[in-house]
This record gives C-alpha cells, structure tokens and sequence, in this order.
C-alpha cells in the first residue's frame, strides 16, 4: 500500500518536513509506502476558471510545467494521501493553496473515497483555521478522514522545534495510524464486496430565480 504526502512548505527540512517524517514513520511501522512531493518552493500559480480539465475529457489541467497533473495521476493511483502544510497568517500558503486549488478541481474525482489526513504546524495560533480549510478540500472531493484525538496541528519555529511538542508529535502519530487503519479497512472491504455508494450526477443550483 502506498500514500502520497504533499509537503506545501517551502523550507527545507523545517518542522513541516519534521511533521512529514513523523507520518511517514508511523506508515511504515504498518508497512506503508510514503511518496513525498515538496511543492512549497516552486512557483505555481492559481486556477483561473478555464475548465480545460472538464471540457478536454481528460482531467488534466492546462498548466504542465508542475507538478499538479503528475500529483493528481500519483494520489488516484494510492490508497491514500496526506496534505502538509505551515500556517501563514492563519491561512494555507499561497502556493499551496493555488496548487491544491488546481489539484482538486481537475482530479479530485480519482480521489473519491480515498484516505486522507492533514497535518499543520504553526508557531503559536491559526494552525486550527489552516487545518479546517485543509478538510474543506477532503469534504468535497468525498475522502475518508482518518480520525485523530485532536486536531492535528503541530507546533514550533526554529528547525526541529516540533519535536519538543509532545502533544503534537503523539497526535501527528496516532493520526498517520488512524490513517493506516482506515486504508486497511477500505482495502478489505472492496476485497470482501464492500462497495462504495455509486455516484451520483451532480445537481447544481445557485439560488437565483
């Protein structure tokens, strides 16, 4: 089994990576493979509305020169994935926030009932409000949350200050376990005939007579 970790800060070896290593750990204590993708240090930019990955049928966006088609194709092709990021003025980064952005919009169908977790790191505050819109991505592309006894928000500044938070560190680890959990539990249900709802067309209103 593999999962897939967008890292969206753009330090490196910061206490995101810090965070990312702890998740990945705890993966393959259950025998899970981590893909890691740092993105924070790139220059994406945004979605502008085109609908290329709608109208070309093929789901891709119309941007190449990132990693956005690549991370899409790489998430569907796992059991699960996690999203990492910094908190920034109590908000995802702006690349990452314009890389997911893309990356739900254009392949979040092949997400659909995948696992997933978020994990953010923060100095002090705004972690929870970065963790909440990080799961607003989750929600709407219909993923399978692993559960955590708290929100899973890291903290630190200096390199490797994280790792001095012990709640955070035991919360980060018992979310990637919960995340393995729920892999396993969705693999032995599809193999014993557990299937996902169908889908469903979409109905869009927007309230306006």
């Amino acid at each position: 089994m593999k999962v897939v970790i967008i890292n969206g800060s753009p330090r490196k070896n910061g206490n995101t990576s810090a965070a990312v290593g702890l998740v990945s750990e705890e993966l393959a204590k259950a025998g899970i493979d981590s893909e890691v993708l740092n993105i924070g240090g790139m220059e994406i930019r945004g979605c502008m509305a085109c609908n290329y990955c709608k109208t070309s049928g093929t789901s891709m966006c119309v941007f190449t020169k990132d990693l956005v088609n690549a991370a899409a194709q790489s998430i569907a092709a796992a059991d699960g994935f996690v999203l990492a990021c910094p908190t920034y003025y109590a908000g995802i980064p702006g690349t990452m926030k314009s890389f997911l952005d893309r990356l739900f919009y254009s392949g979040g169908a092949g997400f659909r009932h995948k696992a997933a977790m978020a994990v953010v790191v923060a100095r002090r505050s705004g972690g929870e409000d970065v963790f909440h819109q990080l799961h607003n991505y989750f929600h709407l592309a219909q993923v399978v949350v692993a559960p955590s006894q708290y929100w899973v928000v890291g903290h630190g500044l200096d390199k490797g200050e994280l790792l001095q938070d012990a709640e955070g560190v035991q919360t980060i680890r018992g979310n990637a376990a919960g995340l393995a959990w729920v892999m396993k539990l969705i693999k032995s249900g599809a193999e014993n005939g557990v299937n996902p709802p169908e889908r469903e067309d979409r109905i869009y209103t927007n309230f306006v007579r």
